[in-house]
């Protein structure tokens, strides 16, 4: 069996995606059990046939359903100069949201 997949553009990185999967984007506006469409499909397979995009493939388009807002792990970073007594430390958390594809267009 041949798996349906696309290469789609969200959020400025590439995820190769399957119906059924689901993203860890950077935060995206709209409610909870809205859907959000995707129309920059890189690359489109379906049962062994592959069309390429130069860039997008037309028509093409991948449907996704917002399961969640939330926050990432706290990322933390610390500087120092050595020998100089200079220490600090600073972290940030990112605003994502959860995306689960529901299905994908071909054009």
């Amino acid at each position: 069996m041949q798996d349906t997949y696309a290469i789609i553009k969200a959020s400025g990185t590439q995820w190769r995606v399957s119906e059924g999967d689901t993203l860890r984007l950077d935060r995206v506006s709209g409610e909870p059990g809205a859907e959000i469409v995707f129309p920059n499909v890189m690359l489109l397979s379906n049962a062994g046939s592959v069309e390429i995009g130069k860039p997008f493939v037309s028509g093409a388009r991948v449907v996704g359903e917002i399961v969640r807002h939330m926050r990432a792990k706290k990322i933390r970073v610390f500087q120092f100069k050595r020998k100089k007594g200079y220490q600090r430390t600073i972290g940030h958390r990112s605003n994502q949201t959860v995306v689960r594809i529901k299905s994908i267009v071909a054009g």
